[in-house]
């Protein structure tokens, strides 16, 4: 899986999490902003704290950790599993 899909396939992951329940389209720019953070960390809990920190700064509403770090588990998952095929 190359870079480019791997970053699409993140993206899908996030809109489908709508952690603030206002369904799909909503969340460009913070998918963005999550996909930036997911080329730079590898670690569940700092990744779901840059999740949780780009949320509240977007939105104005704070995620619980618990339900960030659920998200960056995956998205770390797909990372992982892209840096293997390569």
């Amino acid at each position: 899986m190359v870079n480019e899909e791997m970053n699409k396939q993140a993206g899908i992951i996030m809109e489908e999490w709508d952690p603030l329940a206002m369904g799909g389209g909503m969340y460009s720019n913070p998918i963005i902003d999550v996909i930036e953070q997911l080329q730079l960390l590898d670690d569940p809990s700092g990744l779901a704290k840059q999740i949780q920190s780009i949320y509240q700064i977007s939105f104005g509403i704070w995620i619980p950790l618990e339900k960030c770090v659920a998200v960056s588990y995956k998205l770390l998952a797909l990372k992982f599993e892209a840096k293997n095929i390569i």
